[in-house]
């Protein structure tokens, strides 16, 4: 009796099957064989050495109107923190100087329309003053 060689003990279908076919003894397509030799790499975080900044939102709505009238609402993020503040008229337009001359020309010219049209009604409160002025002389020579 002769013992079995390696090649006669090993079943039918325990063949090894070589790398580049698809277990059925016939090549496997090259983009089969690129997925599955190629797997993605994770990619790696690296800790960036740049401060991070910490902002503030902070909105400042400044309202005007022509007839002179000027408010300041103050926005912390969502937060309210002023609302309807009265402020002066010189100080937004020295405010506005500082932050940028082309807001500057723009609040000028509402400030400067306000103050036209505060001169106008200065200048028919004045005609009507006098008219006042003129009956009570009237009245007063009557009598």
């Amino acid at each position: 009796m002769t013992a079995p060689t390696a090649e006669a003990a090993s079943a039918p279908g325990d063949e090894e099957v070589p790398a580049s076919t698809n277990g059925q003894g016939t090549e496997a397509p090259a983009a089969e064989e690129a997925a599955v030799e190629e797997k993605p790499k994770r990619a790696t975080r690296t800790k960036s050495t740049a401060k991070k900044t910490r902002t503030v939102e902070l909105t400042l709505t400044v309202t005007g109107s022509l007839d002179g009238a000027w408010q300041a609402d103050l926005m912390h993020g969502t937060t309210r923190v002023v609302q309807g503040l009265t402020i002066p008229a010189a100080a937004v337009a020295k405010a506005a100087q500082e932050l940028h001359p082309e807001i500057a020309e723009k609040i000028d010219e509402v400030i400067t329309a306000a103050r036209e049209q505060h001169e106008s009604r200065l200048r028919e409160l004045e005609a009507e003053m006098a008219k006042v002025k003129q009956a009570l002389a009237d009245l007063g020579e009557d009598a």
